[in-house]
């Protein structure tokens, strides 16, 4: 019985559930597995989805055998691929998993930050990849995770596989740590882009643009990762300045939404704050509210100051 049939560099090979052409040797970059180049399927395909099909297709060894969404049903998408890669939102992960039809040597893997391996049980072969970086667009995101950025796994080797064809920093995070993890993600990424929108909407009251602030923006976050948080931290609330945050909390108390706008300036006050003691005990933002309730943390301050 004839299996396979070579036409130059591909060969044509009968499956199961599935035809199609596996080329023995990608045109760019380095095979991964046996010699052959790995097949894999997104279901999903969204931001992260399209991204990651682009990215491992410009690494080579590596060949899409597309993206499937909604509009077709997720059951057969294990069969006739090395791994299916599930970039679905969060919330329907578990669900979606559970609606494909395990194939025991098809790695099932979920590209979230907050989940663990669990919502992929009844798969034998399981596994997560979550880049740390953003990803707006397909080519923007293609790029940016073959950038070296940081690539978190866990499960099946073969997503490390895959994490270091991208070029990435890997590191491995175990089920009980995913929620840390990940919080820590979201402040980094969500909580800081959020706060610039503070910036913007306070600068305007001034006159000026964000892109005003981007210098000092970029030159203190650079300081943070090269020194340190605490060594690069400056500002009033480092120095137990009260008179001066009192003046920017009333500056602040004129805008619209002005308790929304006040709590998160004195959620970071609080946090600058923490961060110049050097300390985890809790300290209130309404410490700040006047020169005496200030007045106690004063003299800590002229020891960092």
């Amino acid at each position: 019985m004839l299996l396979a049939v070579r036409y130059g560099s591909w060969v044509w090979s009968r499956q199961q559930f599935l035809e199609f052409l596996v080329r023995t040797a990608p045109l760019g970059g380095r095979n991964v597995e046996r010699g052959l180049v790995t097949t894999f399927r997104v279901l999903g395909p969204g931001r992260a989805g399209r991204s990651l099909m682009a990215a491992l297709d410009a690494v080579g060894g590596y060949r899409s055998l597309g993206a499937w969404g909604r509009d077709r049903s997720p059951v057969g998408a294990a069969h006739g691929v090395d791994i299916l890669f599930i970039a679905t939102p969060d919330d329907v992960v578990a669900e979606v998993a559970a609606a494909v039809r395990p194939v025991a040597s098809t790695v099932v893997v979920h590209l979230s930050g907050s989940l663990g391996l669990d919502v992929l049980a009844g798969h034998a072969r399981r596994g997560s990849l979550h880049p740390l970086v953003p990803l707006p667009t397909p080519a923007v995101g293609a790029e940016r995770l073959r950038s070296g950025i940081t690539l978190t796994v866990a499960g099946d080797p073969m997503t490390r596989t895959v994490a270091e064809a991208l070029g990435g920093n890997v590191v491995e995070v175990a089920d009980a740590d995913r929620a840390a993890y990940h919080a820590a993600a979201v402040i980094a990424a969500n909580h800081l882009v959020a706060l610039m929108g503070q910036v913007e909407r306070v600068a305007a009251t001034a006159g000026l643009p964000l892109d005003a602030f981007a210098g000092l923006m970029r030159a203190a976050t650079d300081d943070a990762l090269v020194l340190g948080p605490r060594q690069a931290l400056t500002g009033p609330a480092a120095r137990g300045d009260w008179e001066t945050v009192e003046r920017h909390r009333a500056a602040i108390a004129g805008m619209p939404a002005p308790r929304t706008e006040l709590a998160g300036y004195d959620a970071m006050v609080a946090m600058a704050r923490r961060l110049s003691l050097d300390t985890a005990e809790e300290w209130e933002p309404s410490a700040v509210t006047g020169p005496a309730a200030g007045a106690g943390l004063g003299t800590r301050a002229e020891q960092v100051a």
